[in-house]
C-alpha cells in the first residue's frame, strides 16, 4: 500500500472563465460541457507527485455565415445588432446577400459577384452622395458630400439651430446652399429663378437612413423628382408631399438589379440618378434642360459598382469588334521570323546551362588533341 492515499481530484469553474473562452448559448449542449470534468480515480507511485490538473481549453464550434462580405464583427456572440439601433448604411452588403430575397441567384462563396474590394469603406464610400446643381443655360456647379445623416439642400441666410430642428430639420445633416444666381445673363430667367429661390428658406432633406436614400420637403417651393423609387410614369409629374417622407433609392434594390444584370437576366443596368425640379412639373413632355432649377443627386456606391460591372463586362469577346487587315505577303513573311525566332528560344531554353569550352581554349601543357610533353620543349 503506498504511503499516499487514493486521490480525487475534480475541476469545477467557480472562478471566472478562462481567457479565450466565452459561454455562449451557440456552444451549450449535452455533449459538451465546458467547465466541468467527471471524476476519475488516479493512482500515482510513491516518488511521483500528481501533476497540476487545468481544465481543458475547449474550442467552441466555428460558425461561418453563408455569405460574408463585410469585416468580421468584434463579439462573436451577438449575432445581430440591438434593438432600435438600425443598420448602418455601411452594413448594407451582408444584408443583401442574405438568402432570403434571391436564394436562388447567390452564387457559391469561390464565385461570388462582389470583389473583396467592395467591402472596403475606403474603397466604396457608401455615405457618399453627388450633387450638382443646373440652372437653365449655365454650367453645372457639383460637389460630393459625405455625411452618414444626409444632408439639406436651401437658400437662405438663416443658418439652422439645435432650437429650430422643427422648422430647418436636425443640425446633424450637411448643410448645402444653393449657389447664387447673380451670373444668369437673362434678366427675366433670374427674375424668375429668385422667385423660386425665396421660397427654399427651409429646404430639402436628403436623409439616409440604412439601405435607403429619403427626401424630405421643408420648403415652401413645390419639388418635383423622377427617380429609381418613383412609382410614377415618365410623363406624368411626380411631386414630393411636403413634410412626407419619400423614398428615393434603395441600395438592396440597386445591388439585387445589378445583379441580375450581370448574369444576363435583365437587358438594361439599373439605374441610380436621382433628378429634382424646383418650381416646376416633372416629368412632362419638356427637356429637363429647359427648367429653371433642377438639381442631379448621385448615390457615389452605386455609381462606382456600376461602373466596375461595366468595365469588366465591356471587355467580352462578343461586344469588341476588332478591326485587322488580311495579310499581305510581307505579314506572312513577318509571322516567319517571328515563328524562326520563337523556335530558336526554345532551343535555347533546352540546352544545359554549362557547356564545355571551345577546342583549344584555355587548355594547360598536356591538355588538348595535341598533348604537349615538357620535356619536348626544353
Amino acid at each position: 500500500m503506498p504511503p499516499q492515499p487514493y486521490k480525487i481530484y475534480e475541476v469545477c469553474s467557480n472562478g471566472p472563465a478562462p481567457t479565450g473562452i466565452r459561454p455562449s448559448p451557440l456552444w451549450s449542449g449535452p455533449h459538451m460541457t465546458p467547465y466541468s470534468l467527471l471524476k476519475e480515480d488516479v493512482k500515482w507511485p510513491p516518488t511521483l507527485q500528481p501533476p497540476t490538473l487545468r481544465p481543458p481549453t475547449l474550442q467552441p464550434p466555428t460558425l461561418q455565415p453563408p455569405v460574408v462580405l463585410g469585416p468580421p464583427a468584434p463579439d462573436p456572440s451577438p449575432l445581430a445588432p440591438p434593438p432600435g439601433n438600425p443598420a448602418g448604411f455601411r452594413e448594407l452588403l451582408p444584408e443583401v446577400l442574405e438568402p432570403g430575397p434571391l436564394p436562388a441567384s447567390l452564387p457559391p462563396a469561390g464565385e461570388q459577384l462582389l470583389p473583396d474590394l467592395l467591402i472596403s469603406p475606403h474603397m466604396l464610400p457608401l455615405t457618399d452622395l453627388e450633387i450638382k446643381f443646373q440652372y437653365r443655360g449655365r454650367p453645372p456647379r457639383a460637389l460630393t458630400i459625405s455625411n452618414p445623416h444626409g444632408c439639406r439642400l436651401f437658400y437662405s441666410q438663416l443658418e439652422a439651430t439645435q432650437e429650430q430642428v422643427e422648422l430647418f430639420g436636425p443640425i446633424s445633416l450637411e448643410q448645402v446652399r444653393f449657389p447664387s444666381p447673380e451670373d444668369i445673363p437673362s434678366d427675366k430667367q433670374r427674375f424668375y429663378t429668385n422667385q423660386l429661390l425665396d421660397v427654399l428658406d427651409r429646404g430639402l432633406i436628403l436623409q439616409l437612413q440604412g439601405q435607403d436614400l429619403y427626401a424630405i420637403r421643408l420648403c415652401q417651393c413645390k419639388v418635383f423628382w423622377s427617380g429609381p423609387c418613383a412609382s410614377a410614369h415618365d410623363s406624368c409629374p411626380n411631386p414630393i408631399q411636403r413634410e412626407v417622407k419619400t423614398k428615393l433609392f434603395s441600395l438592396e434594390h440597386f445591388l439585387n438589379e445589378l445583379i441580375l444584370f450581370q448574369k444576363g437576366q435583365t437587358n438594361t443596368p439599373p439605374p441610380f440618378e436621382i433628378f429634382f425640379c424646383f418650381g416646376e412639373e416633372w416629368p412632362d413632355r419638356k427637356p429637363r434642360e429647359k427648367k429653371l432649377i433642377t438639381v442631379q443627386v448621385v448615390p457615389v456606391a452605386a455609381r462606382l459598382l456600376l461602373e466596375m460591372f461595366s468595365g469588366e463586362l465591356s471587355w467580352s469577346a462578343d461586344s469588341i469588334r476588332l478591326q485587322i487587315s488580311n495579310p499581305d505577303l510581307k505579314d506572312r513573311m513577318v509571322e516567319q521570323f517571328k515563328e524562326l525566332h520563337h523556335i530558336w528560344q526554345s532551343q535555347q531554353r533546352l540546352q544545359p546551362v554549362a557547356q564545355a569550352p571551345p577546342a583549344g581554349a584555355g587548355l594547360g601543357v598536356g591538355q588538348g588533341p595535341w598533348p604537349m610533353h615538357p620535356a619536348g620543349m626544353q
